[in-house]
């Protein structure tokens, strides 16, 4: 249950505090006065659609806060969120609303939550009905979505499981088309991966670096003779030399043996001695390893046209499948992956038609349970919602929900339609197609009627749902929301005397003009002074403003004579009314306390102060 509400700086509205107790509370005034902006607000704090342009004129940011009291219900969401109730007891649920850079953010009792979160928390706590409605009302989606909920838990469960089964059945039936689409590419693709990795298969491919290998041995063949000729006069000039000339090795032995002499009489030499003895190790093994590989040298004319041959063939595959020999094998293994896939990773065309026939059976199975439970919840819906429309001035009044077989969808392979006869002996036909504005309203509001009996929502809030009607169905209009009011709590804009009389709070919304030098209401006589002086008011120093008042007694009887009789005006300044009006105004009083005394209202809620409440909130 909603027990109040702030605003700051939200559209037309500067600053409003209310407070909100069981019942029945209904906003009247003049059309445009504002009424709308404070349902806008209460929608807006539980997450509904917003922009920066709600920010009042002027000001950099807008805040809303709702508090609300926590049942079992909630309090079980709030466990699930690991989210503190407010002393045990209270939900705070705020929006902040940023002008520039476009922003907002909402919190429930201090903590940061998301979309999906509010959207959760949203359904638990309030259910908002409009006249608008009526439009999205002919949209067989939402027809189905309101008897879905109707139908229950069990009814949503299986739906899921409907979703589930569609969304298998969809990817093994997008996988058959697929198959079936491309069958003919499918072939042509299969024989030219086939024959490319034949080929990349015969090459025998493995080590990317082959080509440079061949490339290196092809030139150590075709020069051995060269490189045997050099290498032994490498030896000679390194090791040994017999052409009478001393090696390298000699004359290092040489410069060794003098070193040594020298460092008997001068240690500073060892270093130098060190760097010889070092240089002629390394030339000594130079000399063998120069040798060795000079020995090794043979002329290999069949290696060699064996290299020659390698190398084109190499080259060959890199020109088709290249550039370069690791391209070469990347495209012979990713060719191997997408053979398999093109060939169904083993899986043929029958299995994938079996796989989808399958899923079908499948969907259709759960379709068929879901088809079942909708009816039993449509055959529910159209009592309650008879017996709920019959008190509304509709006793004759016919309703069905029509449900036609259509092609299994995520939803279901159900189309529903509700079917309506205000009339005996007409035929039923679609709602919105026959039904009146007035016979729309009675629609939306016994159509919730029959959701607060299965809902565990506990504020229902009903927009101008009394629009086009008056006289008697006003009257039954008044005693249904009352009805709803003994179990529920209700927030009602109306225009209606009859429904307003009913309430068991009555606010009044208007629009004043304020002086922002002091805050006050302009007054007629400074506004006759300024004309007469022939001055215009600074725009900058007044601004429109909505404000709300709670109405006493007699406040209500004048409201209500307002309502009824459009003479006079509710704005305190003492005028009068007609008296026809403010007895029927009275009658109205009169006879709603009589009503409301016959039946017994649940307990008020135990109310605190804004103050207190804000103070504990994280």
């Amino acid at each position: 249950m909603l027990l109040s509400l702030r605003i700051e700086n939200f559209a037309l509205i500067d600053r409003l505090e209310l407070e909100f107790g069981s019942g029945l509370h209904v906003l009247t005034g003049e059309t445009g006065a504002g009424k709308s902006i404070i349902l806008d607000a209460i929608d807006a704090a539980l997450g509904g659609k917003v922009t920066s342009r709600a920010v009042r004129t002027g000001a950099e940011r807008a805040a809303i806060e709702a508090t609300f009291q926590v049942d079992p219900l909630l309090k079980v969401w709030l466990e699930h969120e690991q989210i503190e109730p407010i002393e045990g007891n209270f939900l705070v649920c705020s929006r902040e609303i940023v002008a520039s850079p476009s922003r907002n953010r909402s919190r429930v009792n201090g903590v940061l939550v998301n979309k999906q979160q509010m959207e959760s928390l949203r359904d638990r706590l309030v259910e908002i009905t409009a006249q608008g409605q009526t439009v999205q009302l002919g949209q067989p989606s939402l027809q189905r979505d309101w008897l879905d909920s109707y139908g229950g838990t069990a009814l949503l469960k299986h739906r899921e499981q409907v979703s589930a089964a569609f969304s298998a059945y969809q990817q093994a039936f997008q996988a058959l088309e697929k198959r079936r689409q491309s069958e003919q590419q499918r072939l042509q693709q299969l024989d030219l991966f086939e024959y490319q990795l034949r080929e990349l298969n015969a090459a025998n491919l493995s080590d990317a670096d082959e080509l440079n290998q061949l490339e290196q041995e092809r030139k150590r063949l075709g020069h051995s003779v060269e490189l045997q000729q050099q290498s032994y006069q490498v030896y000679q000039a390194l090791y040994q030399n017999e052409m009478g000339e001393k090696a390298c090795s000699d004359l290092l032995s040489k410069a060794e043996s003098l070193l040594t002499d020298m460092l008997r009489y001068d240690e500073q030499i060892q270093p130098i001695l060190d760097l010889v003895t070092s240089a002629l190790a390394q030339v000594q093994e130079a000399g063998q390893e120069i040798n060795a590989y000079g020995d090794g040298l043979e002329t290999d004319p069949q290696r060699l046209q064996e290299v020659e041959e390698r190398i084109i063939e190499l080259k060959q595959i890199c020109r088709k499948y290249g550039p370069t020999l690791a391209d070469a094998i990347a495209l012979q293994q990713s060719l191997q992956t997408e053979l398999e896939e093109i060939t169904g990773a083993g899986q043929s065309l029958a299995d994938l038609e079996k796989a989808a026939e399958v899923r079908k059976a499948d969907l259709a199975q759960v379709c068929d349970k879901l088809t079942h439970l909708r009816q039993t919840a449509a055959k529910d819906l159209e009592d309650r919602l008879v017996s709920e429309l019959k008190p509304l001035a509709m006793e004759k009044v016919q309703f069905q929900v029509g449900i036609t077989a259509i092609a299994a969808t995520a939803a279901g392979a159900d189309r529903i339609t509700y079917l309506f006869s205000p009339n005996p002996g007409e035929p039923l036909q679609p709602l919105t197609e026959i039904a009146s504005g007035g016979e729309m309203s009675r629609f939306l509001l016994a159509l919730q009627a029959c959701f607060s009996q299965v809902d565990s929502v506990g504020t229902l809030v009903f927009d101008e749902i009394d629009v086009g009607v008056s006289g008697r169905v006003a009257q039954a209009i008044a005693e249904k929301l009352h009805h709803l009011s003994r179990h529920h709590q209700v927030l009602c804009v109306t225009h209606q005397p009859m429904v307003a009389a009913m309430a068991d709070q009555h606010f009044h919304v208007d629009k004043q003009v304020i002086d922002l030098g002091n805050g006050q209401p302009e007054k007629g006589r400074r506004k006759k002074k300024d004309a007469e002086n022939g001055s215009k008011s600074n725009a900058s120093e007044v601004r429109t403003v909505v404000r709300v008042s709670a109405l006493d007694r007699q406040q209500r009887q004048q409201e209500l004579a307002q309502l009824a009789g459009g003479q006079g005006a509710s704005n305190g300044n003492g005028s009068s009314t007609d008296a026809a009006a403010y007895a029927f105004a009275e009658s109205l009083l009169v006879q709603a306390a009589s009503l409301r005394d016959s039946n017994l209202p649940p307990a008020p809620a135990k109310g605190r102060s804004r103050k207190s409440r804000a103070e504990k909130q994280p």
